[in-house]
């Protein structure tokens, strides 16, 4: 039988002290809830990259660069950055990556470079 999930019930759990790992499992659970569950890694990788085209679009209507006057001028960044980060959790549970441990073990890496 098959696991009822309540995805409204699973979202509100989550608020601004939950752990990244909390927000991973809630996207596992919404992919599954959606109908996203069969997506390969190729394709949410398509996804992602769609996605990061639309916070350059919406970086993009704060500079001079010339834009279709038919264009929304409206600012949407947050929710396009919220849709990023969205992909990339899904990116992670098709994956199987952790992405808490994957940070702290890059970052591990980073901290013993030297930057200029």
């Amino acid at each position: 039988m098959k696991e009822e999930i309540n995805l409204e019930e699973e979202f509100n759990k989550l608020d601004e002290n939950s752990p990244l790992r909390k927000f991973q499992e809630y996207t596992e659970k919404m992919i599954k809830v959606r109908g996203f569950d069969n997506e390969t890694p190729e394709d949410v990788v398509l996804l992602l990259t769609e996605e990061l085209g639309e916070v350059a679009k919406e970086v993009r209507k704060s500079t001079s660069i010339k834009m279709d006057v038919n264009s929304s001028k409206e600012q949407n960044l947050d929710k396009e950055i919220a849709d990023l980060f969205n992909m990339l959790m899904s990116l992670c549970v098709v994956t199987k990556v952790d992405l808490f441990n994957a940070f702290k073990n890059k970052e591990e890496i980073n901290l013993k470079r030297k930057w200029n």
